[in-house]
This record gives C-alpha cells, structure tokens and sequence, in this order.
C-alpha cells in the first residue's frame, strides 16, 4: 500500500569554526526534518545555533545528531566504547542542542546517531537501546531514527520498553546490502549521486515498500523518514528530484508530529 506522506531528513550543521560543510542553506528549506550535528563529531556552538534558527525559519522540525567524540574521523571510525560512555556522550549533545533550541523558543522532536555510532548500534542493538534510555530521561516525546533495514520487531520492543517512539529511516542515496544494512563507504557505489535513480529507489519504496540491493534482490522495507546526506555534492539536486517524485506520487512530504 503506498504511503501517503514521508518526512525528508538531512544531516546538517557539520561546519566548525571557520570551515564550512554541506550545503545547509540549500537543502535545509526542501526537508521536514534537520539532524543537527552536536559538537562531537562536527559543528560547534555558534553552527548548531545558526543551523536552529535556520532550520526553525523554514518549519522544519529540529533533531539532535549525537556522534562520537572523533572531529579528525568526522564521527565515522567506530571506537571501543561502553555502554556507560555512549549514554554519557548522548546526553551531553542532546542536553546541548536543547539548551540552543530552548533559546530560540523551540524544542527537539527527534535524535539520530551519526556515522560510526549509528552504523555501531546496528550491530549491537544495546547502544540503539543506550540511547533510548538517555532519551526518555530528557524528553519521552522525543523519536529515536533507526535503520529501517534492522530488525524492527527488536526496536519496537525498545521503544515500549523505553516508552519512546521509533521512525524507522531509509536512506534515500546509499546502497544497500541484502541484509538490509547499507553498503560500508569504504566500496566504490556506497554512495549515489544519480538523482535519477535516488528518485527511482524513493518511488519503489514508497509504492511497493521494497530497495534493491547491490546484488539485484528486493528487500521489504518499511520507512518513516527519508535521508539524503547534506554532505552529498549532489544533496541540493537530490532532494528536488526527490520532492518532485513523491508529489507527483501524491506522497506529502511532512515531519512526523510531536506527541503531547
């Protein structure tokens, strides 16, 4: 059955200091949803309060973008790390972007990990559920992104248990391995800039709930919110071809709503 709307995320606010990344001005009014980076693995305090106010002046919804403490690696080398280190790691970025959003009279709606800690917690769920549990103790009307292709009956269970919601997310120009994981970016074609068939890979999950693989198999796929990379050269095209194929499939593009 086709979805008759989709929230469009992006991952935003990753300059530092004087270095500029991604291509926020463009592609922060084309998404429903900002994952702002935190500090840790790029941006810093002066980005993340001008990523908010950006962000809040286009109507789209604010979102924290923990990553790991790692700005040479930009937050995509996996380190060893307890669980007890990531909860702490979490809290601190996520207590952070509230404090700016809070200035500017507005709250967060979601969290999405970042690069290595996001691809880590796919392989061991107890970090999706470490992250979880900072959330609750922050703000329960926040919603944990995940990957769409992990087990989802799993990550149901931790959203109830934790008693938060879970979007599940579908990245929208990466490849993706049967299993449902996403090609690692270290192999040649992790990454798509053909926003043709970015368009194309939208439309078949939304209208049949499915993504080829690497390997030309069909994967069920279910998904909330759609991600194109800000960092991706081509994000600003990307999300128009995107934005035009979901309306013209008669798919809203729209942020999920926040609880009471």
């Amino acid at each position: 059955m086709a979805l008759k709307s989709i929230d469009l995320n992006s991952d935003v606010g990753e300059s530092f200091g004087p270095y500029t990344l991604g291509l926020d001005e463009e592609v922060i009014p084309l998404i429903s949803s900002a994952n702002i980076a935190c500090g840790y693995h790029a941006g810093d305090p002066a980005v993340m309060r001008r990523t908010v106010s950006l962000a809040l002046k286009h109507g789209v919804g604010l979102g924290a973008h923990p990553g790991l403490p790692d700005l040479v690696g930009f937050g995509r080398r996996a380190m060893e790390v307890s669980l007890e280190e990531i909860k702490d790691f979490v809290a601190c970025q996520i207590g952070a972007l509230q404090a700016v959003a809070a200035l500017q009279g507005a709250r967060l709606r979601h969290v999405k990990p970042h690069g290595a800690l996001y691809n880590m917690a796919v392989k061991t769920p107890q970090i999706w559920d470490a992250v979880a549990q900072v959330m609750a103790g922050l703000d329960d009307r926040l919603i944990l992104f995940v990957l769409a292709g992990a087990d989802r009956g799993e990550l149901e269970a931790i959203g109830r248990r934790r008693g938060i919601r879970i979007g599940f997310e579908f990245f929208a120009d990466r490849a993706y391995n049967p299993d449902g994981s996403l090609v690692s970016r270290k192999l040649p074609g992790a990454v798509i800039h053909d926003h043709g068939v970015v368009a194309a890979k939208v439309l078949k999950l939304v209208n049949e709930g499915k993504v080829t693989a690497v390997d030309g198999s069909d994967i069920d796929l279910r998904a909330d919110t759609i991600c194109v990379h800000g960092d991706n050269p081509q994000a600003v095209q990307l999300v128009k071809q995107i934005r035009a194929a979901l309306s013209a499939a008669g798919v809203a593009v729209a942020a999920p709503q926040p609880t009471a």
